[in-house]
């Protein structure tokens, strides 16, 4: 199957399965595991942050994130349409009785700081104090402006927030940048790097930021549930997708753009901005949209299919696989003219 419905379904090359069957563990809950020690070690040096945390997941890096951050009765100012506000199933809410403040994103991905300082929250009993500017980089593909960064840092230094990125593919961003991670790090106090999408690991998430912070992040993930034992099998696969994955994100950069390229050729509509690093959305008609998946599907190829329909590359999808996918679109919109 060639399978576009996410990064997420990467599975470890030939390569990360031999590091990983060979990985020392220990137990990380007593810090005994040096495979996961390394892979903590490495992120934060590479992101210029104190210390680093390994964590199972995503959602959980994000929740623990936003706890270590706000107490009870305190405001986090998020996108609408941010993971961490949207697709995480209001654990901020449910478990931390941390207040969001969803706003609008710009077109380009960003929060508009002048909606950002309207939404922070006057000394008042009234209102929950607001604590925390969490972005989202990339989101929904598109990258983050290193300017516009820069002012939202400036922004919160001056209004005393904290900073949160979650950087599930912040990766992706610092390869489409062209820059080291550090150039995008150096504006936030704390981010969250996801090592199972494109970096193609099983799975596990890195949490960064000061050596207090992510001390408090421990206690937070133990009471989360996300202690681990001789997690560093996992751990190493983490490190091999540092050294080894990075620079190849370009490669499914590349490849979705050209994907880009041959469904406009089809007359497909591109949602813009088109694929500025991974992700690409087009948008197709109600009947289109119902028919297209269960067709691909039965043809080898696996999408979410939507009136907005996300198509996202990674290791495992070459551009011949694409020229397939490509052709078979073509076949689709013959038939559902």
């Amino acid at each position: 199957m060639i399978d576009l419905r996410s990064d997420t379904v990467t599975r470890p090359t030939a390569a990360m399965r031999q590091v990983m069957a060979q990985a020392d563990v220990g137990d990380d809950v007593y810090g005994d595991d040096p495979s996961v020690n390394a892979l903590e070690a490495q992120v934060a040096e590479r992101a210029g942050k104190a210390a680093a945390l390994f964590l199972p997941t995503g959602t959980q890096a994000n929740l623990v994130a936003l706890l270590s951050h706000c107490q009870r009765g305190e405001e986090y100012i998020v996108g609408q349409k941010a993971h961490n506000y949207l697709y995480e199933a209001g654990g901020a809410a449910v478990l931390g009785s941390i207040q969001p403040q969803p706003l609008d994103a710009a077109e380009d991905g960003t929060l508009p700081l002048d909606k950002v300082i309207a939404a922070i929250k006057p000394d008042d009993i009234h209102f929950a104090p607001t604590r925390l500017l969490s972005l989202e980089n990339t989101h929904n593909g598109k990258v983050l402006p290193l300017a516009y960064l820069q002012q939202a840092w400036q922004l919160t230094r001056e209004r005393g927030l904290a900073l949160h990125i979650d950087g599930a593919r912040i990766m992706n961003a610092a390869v489409a940048l062209g820059v080291e991670l550090e150039a995008i790090t150096r504006y936030c106090d704390s981010f969250t790097l996801c090592l199972s999408k494109g970096l193609g690991t099983p799975m596990g998430s890195l949490l960064c930021g000061p050596a207090e912070y992510i001390a408090r992040a421990r206690r937070w993930r133990k009471m989360t549930g996300g202690g681990m034992r001789q997690i560093g099998i996992m751990a190493a696969a983490g490190s091999y997708a540092m050294e080894h994955h990075v620079a190849r994100l370009q490669e499914d950069h590349d490849n979705a753009r050209w994907l880009e390229q041959q469904l406009r050729a089809l007359d497909v509509e591109i949602v813009a901005p088109g694929a500025q690093t991974n992700i690409l959305f087009v948008r197709l008609s109600d009947t289109r949209a119902a028919a297209l998946g269960p067709w691909m599907r039965e043809r080898g190829v696996l999408l979410n299919a939507g009136p907005v329909t996300r198509l996202i590359t990674h290791l495992d999808v070459t551009r011949d696989q694409l020229g397939q996918v490509v052709n078979l679109w073509k076949a689709f919109l013959a038939e559902h003219a």
